[in-house]
């Protein structure tokens, strides 16, 4: 079918890219690219006995749009999985604009620096006119559409499990089930234990900084936003068991209050254990989680990048984390008159993800989807030119891939609805 150019190489990519191994008649060329060429070698080293897929590699620094312009120039490739940092969006789909090739991402932009006095301007802006607080949003990528359109090439937004998988299941829900949706709760569940008193199950500085971010969500055409951890629930999730949760600010709410009509109310949750709690808050309390560099020993660190240093890797979890994760949406709507509820969920077992790629569930989920994404983009299933979020696309064909590639998907009627 053709090639496609991976940028990242953590544990994300790293599911991603066997996933796409796996599929070689549609990714029949996969190259990898990373700031650690390393990493990529390794995992080329790994993959390319087991594929027929052509696997190359190459060093990038996704921060710089005319690194990846050249590389891409080079590669060739017909589209761009943009597995990298969030920090990194906007820089790379200026690399696919210039050289004309279809984009995807699993998470929507945000800016490294929350202090750079040009994106706090636009940022403070934003704050005012729409009502909440959190440092990332959509209104970034969303800006490239028209180019894109002009361009012919396609721009998928937030194709992992969230955003992703519940944005296709809120899609897949009015198609198949409601006439209209008026409420939707989206559960993150981890149920995994890892065995560190404190560790994050993604990028740390991404993690911590979305954790300790005010809370809000969408009612009645406006946003609510909420202090950090303030609402919180708890909730029966099927084969993980009763958790706390608690409300987030989460961008799937952005782009879901837009492009689902007749909406009320659009909340995120997700659970977290107490030790992780306690270690967050007094991190925070000591100045740990500030993203802004400080002087330490005549020269300058960012307290959070030096903290995502003390903590476990990620990647290192996989082998030590047992447990489920469940991860769904509760909608409410109205169809042939009556009122209905329903839930979509899907149950992923870590260690059943570490056997099959060799990380947790965390990344699986993530990765999943990710390849399914550019799998329909690359195969024209899901591709037309402007920028899109995932739940704009006929749900069908998404969300029979999960089924097929390992996240088969539960759907139950009259679930306990979260109050």
């Amino acid at each position: 079918m053709g090639k496609i150019l991976v940028i990242g190489c953590g544990g994300v990519a790293g599911v991603a890219i066997q996933k796409c191994a796996k599929c070689a008649e549609t990714f029949e060329e996969i190259c990898i690219a990373s700031r650690t060429l390393s990493k990529c070698e390794a995992l080329k080293e790994k993959l390319e006995k087991t594929t027929k897929a052509v696997i190359t590699v190459e060093q990038v620094d996704a921060d710089k749009a005319q690194e990846v312009t050249a590389l891409i120039k080079k590669v060739q490739p017909d589209l761009v999985l943009n597995l990298a940092l969030p920090y990194q969006d906007l820089a790379i789909m200026d690399a696919c604009l210039a050289c004309g090739v279809d984009y995807v991402d699993t998470a929507n932009y945000e800016a490294e620096d929350t202090e750079d006095p040009k994106w706090r301007a636009v940022y403070e802006k934003r704050c005012k006119e729409e009502g909440f607080t959190a440092y990332f949003d959509y209104s970034w990528q969303w800006a490239y559409k028209e180019r894109f359109e002009k361009a012919g090439i396609t721009g998928l937004l937030g194709s992992g499990f969230d955003p992703g998988v519940t944005s296709v299941f809120s899609a897949y829900a009015l198609k198949h089930y409601f006439d209209e949706i008026h409420y939707i709760d989206i559960l993150d569940c981890n149920g995994g234990d890892h065995g560190y008193p404190f560790a994050t199950n993604f990028n740390p500085e991404i993690n911590l900084r979305e954790v300790s971010a005010n809370g809000s969500y969408w009612e009645n055409g406006h946003w609510v936003e909420t202090k950090p951890m303030e609402i919180k629930r708890v909730y029966n999730f099927d084969q993980v068991g009763e958790k706390d949760m608690y409300l987030l600010h989460h961008e799937e709410i952005e782009s879901l209050a837009k492009n689902i009509p007749g909406v009320k109310r659009i909340r995120f949750f997700m659970t977290f254990g107490q030790s992780y709690l306690t270690h967050m808050k007094c991190l925070e309390n000591v100045g740990m989680l500030r993203t802004d560099p400080v002087m330490f020993e005549g020269r300058e660190i960012v307290p959070i990048q030096f903290l995502k240093a003390l903590l476990p890797d990620p990647a290192s979890l996989g082998p030590r984390t047992v447990g489920k994760t469940n991860i769904g949406c509760i909608f409410t709507g109205v169809k042939d008159g009556k009122e209905k509820s329903i839930y979509i969920y899907n149950v992923c077992d870590h260690q059943e993800c570490y056997k099959e790629v060799g990380s947790q569930a965390i990344s699986y989920t993530t990765g999943v989807p990710a390849m399914i994404g550019a799998k329909l983009v690359m195969e024209g299933v899901w591709k037309k030119p402007g920028v899109f979020n995932v739940e704009e696309f006929d749900p069908d064909p998404f969300m029979e891939a999960l089924n097929e590639y390992g996240l088969p998907w539960k759907v139950e009627e009259n679930p306990v609805l979260v109050e």
